[in-house]
């Protein structure tokens, strides 16, 4: 068992949710041989929400081209609990395969997927977070995944297949800027990339006094000619999901601190609209390119959360919804699914394929299959 401060240096070192972990060691750590009080085990459907069980911390979920499967970065909780993976699920039979596990690697570095001074595949110890797949100029798909096991970098693999069958290769990395603990990222067409710093690894986040109040890092643009820069106007309380508009012109961020989703220019940092949206978690697009779904841990209640970072199987309670925002106007929509305890709490990424909503969360053993109506609203 760790101390309180060894539970806020771990969350803080993998942020998917880092002041979430810190006010749960803060609020009481411990071990249990049962599940904690209110913890989800049943693996039952609730109204137009079915869980699928049998994951590992499913925390981002990206969609393969044809629709037919997904796939997800499961996040280890430190590398003496659970090293992290990358899954393939298929949505017809409901299989789940493991795509990459660290010191697995087939392949070798690519020139022109990632820093050259990045040689080597990830270690055993590989612990997926954010990640993002994208179409490059050359056609081959890339699925860029933030990792912090080993090292601190994105790491690039080229994604190849078909209908339900697809394979991952590691092709390469791009370090973190130095001292930056990263959280989400975003890929574009040209070999750009957008991501998130959430916090600095040396500088600890002090929970002890409530949220901290000034910003805690923002996002970064990164291009294989110009390396990391940072963007402008984006400084926040734990940023968070990114995403980027089709040309690579906008960035829509999330800071969990400032409780807000803001659209900003990358060129002059200037900020186009910001909406009010509950400890945004990670956002995607829908699929009619005008709506942005963002991940919104709504209600939280710390003691809630204290059960999560002890949690080792069945899903936490945290309440949730992913809520809808229009990426033009960036006004709140309203929420597409909320959920208040069962089938899962605790929602990290809301992703529409065709008429179905996929739900992962950072803590838990299941994802969840939303059924949507014409107008991309839970049934």
């Amino acid at each position: 068992m760790s101390s309180p401060q060894t539970n806020r240096r771990l969350a803080f070192r993998r942020p998917v949710v880092a002041w979430l972990a810190a006010i749960g060691a803060l609020v009481g750590s411990g071990c249990r041989s049962a599940p904690p009080p209110g913890t989800i085990v049943a693996c039952d459907p609730k109204g137009p929400a079915r869980p699928v069980c049998g994951f590992h911390n499913p925390e981002d979920i990206v969609a393969l081209p044809g629709d037919e499967a997904l796939i997800l970065g499961e996040y280890g909780q430190s590398a003496a609990d659970h090293r992290g993976q990358l899954v393939l699920f298929v949505l017809a039979t409901e299989e789940r395969r493991s795509l990459f596990r660290g010191g697995e690697a087939p392949g070798g570095a690519e020139p022109g997927w990632g820093d050259p001074t990045c040689t080597e595949p990830p270690t055993r110890d590989f612990n997926a977070h954010g990640i993002d797949l994208v179409r490059r100029d050359d056609g081959r798909l890339q699925l860029l995944v933030v990792q912090h096991g080993g090292r601190e970098a994105i790491e690039s693999f080229e994604i190849e297949g078909a209908g339900a069958d697809w394979r991952a290769t590691w092709r390469g990395c791009v370090p973190a800027p130095p001292d930056a603990s990263l959280n989400e990222v975003v890929g574009l067409p040209d070999g750009r990339l957008y991501t998130t710093k959430m916090a600095s690894l040396s500088g600890a986040l002090d929970f002890e006094h409530g949220m901290p109040t000034q910003p805690t890092g923002h996002a970064f643009a990164w291009s294989p000619t110009e390396g990391f820069r940072k963007i402008e106007g984006t400084e926040g309380i734990m940023p968070n999901g990114i995403e980027a508009s089709p040309d690579g012109r906008f960035v829509y961020m999330n800071a969990s601190g400032d409780g807000s989703i803001r659209k900003v220019e990358v060129a002059t940092g200037r900020e186009l609209g910001r909406a009010p949206v509950p400890s945004p978690d990670n956002v995607t697009w829908a699929p009619d390119g005008r709506r942005l779904l963002v991940a919104s841990l709504a209600g939280l209640d710390p003691n809630d959360f204290a059960g999560c970072t002890t949690l080792v199987r069945g899903a936490c309670t945290i309440p949730f919804a992913i809520v809808a925002v229009d990426a033009e106007t960036m006004q709140t929509l309203g929420p597409v699914y909320e959920s208040q305890g069962t089938p899962m709490g605790a929602g990290t990424v809301g992703l529409q394929v065709g008429q179905e909503l996929f739900v992962g969360s950072f803590k838990g053993d299941r994802i969840l299959r939303v059924a949507l109506d014409a107008d991309g609203q839970a049934r």
